[in-house]
């Protein structure tokens, strides 16, 4: 059963930025909170949803730290530059 995220169903224009954008960051966790499963299968949106599907705004996440973040708009880990991708 989806989350009360997904009440509108996922598209493929998403599927194909999702799968973009876990590419780019070679299927890591670019969040690395504690307890990080280090394999990214989710894609956290840093700014929020409301922000958009930009991939600039878009970073792979494992699903324990994708989850654990929750709604960026609530609360964030902080930021930490990327020197590599």
């Amino acid at each position: 059963m989806p989350g009360r995220g997904w009440t509108g169903g996922s598209t493929r224009q998403w599927r194909r930025t999702r799968l973009r954008v876990l590419a780019r960051d070679g299927y890591t966790c670019r969040l690395r909170l504690e307890g990080c499963e280090g394999k990214a299968t989710h894609v956290h949106h840093v700014l929020g949803k409301a922000h958009g599907d930009d991939p600039a705004g878009l970073v792979a996440a494992c699903a324990r730290c994708n989850l654990a973040v929750g709604d960026p708009t609530k609360h964030d880990p902080e930021v930490r530059p990327v020197t590599q991708w």
